[in-house]
């Protein structure tokens, strides 16, 4: 098996090597709708789980969306606060997705404070492998936020 680096995500390489996305389910298209909302872009790893789940395993593609959709939109909770759980989750196992609901953390409305303060409760059980990480997500986020300022103050 190679150890070089991944090409970028390749539909056409996914469909010619696994398989065709089926017919008679809601496109990637459609499926992406609520991550371009939450996110503002579908990430790589949901693209790729659309596609390769989606050409051979159509049901459980559903009833993964399903279980997700279910979970992530409780009646009793906002998104801000949906979305500061799961950064703070994500932080504690050090996963890299702790990133992407970080952003919808800011999407939802949370401020900068409110994901420091996460952050510092990871820090009690997690120590400083957490508070580190999560600083540096912070600077992702705020280096993101600022580059998107200046390319729409740019285009107007």
């Amino acid at each position: 098996m190679s150890t070089s680096t991944p090409k970028p995500f390749d539909p056409a390489l996914l469909q010619r090597v696994i398989g065709p996305y089926l017919e008679g389910q809601p496109s990637v298209e459609e499926r992406g709708e609520i991550y371009q909302e939450l996110l503002g872009f579908v990430p790589p790893r949901i693209r790729s789980r659309f596609h390769v789940t989606g050409a051979l395993d159509t049901k459980m593609l559903d009833l993964q969306e399903q279980a997700r959709t279910h979970a992530m939109y409780p009646e009793g909770m906002d998104q801000k606060t949906v979305q500061l759980l799961l950064f703070g989750m994500l932080l504690m196992d050090m996963s890299d997705a702790a990133t992407v609901h970080g952003l919808a953390a800011r999407r939802a409305g949370a401020s900068w404070a409110e994901l420091q303060a996460v952050i510092s409760l990871c820090y009690l059980f997690r120590g400083l492998p957490a508070a580190n990480r999560g600083a540096d997500i912070l600077a992702d986020l705020a280096a993101r936020e600022d580059a998107a300022a200046t390319a729409a103050s740019k285009a107007s």
